[in-house]
């Protein structure tokens, strides 16, 4: 049996359906999948989204007048312990890799709310009316100056190389992960004569920062990426163990021209080759007339499946336009 004979005994699923959506929270139902493998898809989905998805925290604070955490503030409620957690809940939008300081200074009795900083044109903030902490006498100066970094999943002040050279600074444990929530339920469904197969239900919820369908996207392109090697690394083992005998048939028989094969049979994920046939490209040859531009012109592919295509056809010692 070939590899694509095989693969085609395991059909595909049909592509998320939003069947809710509010606020930060959207549920996706995924219909169609092969026995087992909605809770498969399903538990290493939610993974990736708890724990692999990049965001912006703050990674260190400085208050004026303040050496370390077990420390309190004259004139304020909060002690610094609980100004702290309160800074925990800030997102934020990074638009730049390189740390950025945000500063608040307020004087006098009021609430001060996350609003209340000051920002650098790469930090959009997200929830401005947060609570931070509350002035209780009107003599009262309260400055704090906070980095903001881009971080994936939760970092602790053990894990960071923390900057130690400046007193007073202190080093906060950091929830870069835009996602807050994801439950998942796989209930059975009929496809055919069968009743086992899979309905995935996916409820995300973030923290404002990234819609919960950005998220599920980005979600999958880790979990593609991933197995992308994987899949490179068998192919590379299986080419070199054929490619004596291969060329050997070539030369004695002639092989037929690498061109007319059809598309559903090229070393690109299911997702490519289906945008591919639905855009009437159905063979190597007609691949090899589009240009890189022209290929990510099209709906569902975008530079990383092109990169793809083009190891798949290199292969073939086939290039684009």
């Amino acid at each position: 049996m070939s590899h694509n004979s095989f693969l085609n005994m395991i059909p595909l699923p049909q592509v998320p359906k939003v069947t809710k959506e509010e606020d930060n929270k959207a549920v996706f139902e995924i219909l169609g999948f092969y026995p087992g493998y909605g809770i498969t898809i399903g538990n290493s989905l939610r993974r990736v989204l708890l724990s692999s998805l990049e965001g912006a925290a703050i990674t260190q604070v400085k208050i004026e007048g303040v050496s370390h955490e077990f420390s309190t503030i004259s004139g304020v409620a909060e002690d610094v312990v609980m100004i702290l957690l309160n800074l925990k809940k800030l997102t934020f939008k990074c638009f730049s890799d390189e740390p950025q300081t945000i500063t608040l200074q307020v004087k006098g009795e009021k609430e001060v709310k996350a609003g209340d900083f000051k920002l650098t044109s790469e930090v959009e903030l997200c929830n401005p009316k947060e609570h931070i902490a509350t002035i209780t006498k009107a003599s009262t100066n309260l400055k704090i100056e906070a980095r903001v970094e881009k971080g994936v999943g939760y970092e602790t002040v053990e894990k960071r190389e923390a900057d130690k050279s400046e007193i007073g600074v202190i080093q906060i444990d950091s929830i870069f992960t835009p996602v807050k929530k994801v439950s998942l339920k796989v209930e059975n469904m009929r496809v055919g004569k069968r009743t086992d197969f899979g309905l995935l239900k996916l409820e995300i919820e973030t923290d404002g920062t990234i819609t919960p369908k950005q998220a599920l996207n980005q979600a999958t392109d880790v979990l593609l990426g991933q197995f992308s090697v994987i899949s490179e690394g068998t192919a590379e083992k299986e080419v070199k163990k054929v490619t004596t005998k291969e060329t050997k048939t070539k030369k004695e028989s002639g092989d037929a021209d690498p061109k007319k094969m059809k598309v559903g049979d090229l070393k690109v994920s299911e997702k490519i080759k289906k945008v591919l046939i639905d855009n009437n490209i159905k063979t190597a040859g007609g691949l090899s007339r589009k240009s890189e531009k022209a290929l990510t012109e099209l709906e569902g592919l975008g530079d990383k499946a092109v990169t793809e295509i083009k190891k798949a056809l290199k292969k073939l010692d086939i290039e684009l336009k």
